[in-house]
């Protein structure tokens, strides 16, 4: 009786052993300032209008702080209003010159990615950050890539540019992706990116939820700010989110991109 047993008892020691270390290490929540338990990030591309003239004075009503993703050219238009921004603390970043894309899309084949090197790529990259600092005073740090393409070239030419952006910034946020940043794993080149045009609260509010579940970072990403219109963040859905996002009970650090990933960065346990 007692030896049939014995190798049962080998068993349930050595799980007794292993188990802890590895559970504790799944379990254990990533540290979020002040007990927070998610952090957020409300980003914008383009440098549309709408966001110099109408969505900055919104955010700054409720001192909440941003990361608009600038096309040089398109700043210009409305470079009071820009610098503006910067003189309330808003992050501003790099979405590159010419905004290139698939060549797929029609209106995007003049600067196709599918023709792009990684040199050409790299100089555009380079060039947006020179001419950002030149009008507003400000060298970007944040990169999101035009249409979350993050190729150039194509077919067994085909390379990503990811490495370019990681070498540059110290992120570059994707385009309609499917899940929140895990903070102790997560790339800061790659960067998920979750759309919040076109919606209310109520829809944006499960994602929320779902990264509180895990202790994860959800960065939300819009164009222009207003109530319609093609893809345009809704400011009533940003006031119901910001209001719920500064009340303590729901805890959630809301900081712009580059804020959050450098505290990551000092903070996380996993190698880079």
């Amino acid at each position: 009786m007692y030896l049939s047993k014995y190798p049962i008892c080998l068993f349930l020691i050595s799980v007794l052993l292993v188990t802890p270390q590895w559970a504790s290490a799944q379990k254990e929540p990533f540290k979020w300032p002040e007990g927070k338990k998610i952090a957020l990030s409300l980003s914008f591309d383009d440098a549309r209008a709408s966001q110099a003239t109408t969505g900055i004075p919104f955010l700054n009503q409720y001192d909440v702080k941003g990361t608009f993703y600038l096309v040089p050219s398109a700043a210009e238009k409305q470079l009071a209003g820009w610098k503006k921004a910067v003189a309330s603390g808003q992050e501003i970043g790099n979405h590159s010159v010419n905004h290139p894309c698939s060549g797929n899309f029609a209106w995007a084949r003049a600067n196709a990615l599918e023709s792009y090197t990684l040199e050409k790529m790299r100089t555009e990259l380079i060039d947006a950050n020179k001419r950002i600092e030149q009008l507003l005073g400000v060298k970007p740090e944040v990169f999101a890539y035009p249409c979350g393409g993050t190729f150039v070239g194509r077919g067994v030419n085909t390379k990503s540019y990811i490495p370019v952006v990681a070498e540059l910034f110290l992120t570059g946020r994707g385009w309609l992706d499917e899940g929140p940043n895990d903070p102790e794993f997560g790339d800061f080149a790659q960067l998920t990116g979750m759309e919040m045009d076109g919606k209310d609260f109520e829809q944006i509010l499960p994602l929320i939820e779902q990264t509180r579940a895990n202790g994860q970072w959800l960065v939300l990403a819009g164009h222009e700010m207003g109530e319609s219109g093609g893809q345009t963040t809704r400011l009533s859905m940003l006031k119901k989110l910001i209001e719920y996002a500064k009340d303590p009970a729901n805890g959630i650090w809301i900081a712009p991109v580059g804020t959050v990933a450098r505290y990551i960065k000092n903070n996380r346990k996993q190698p880079e």
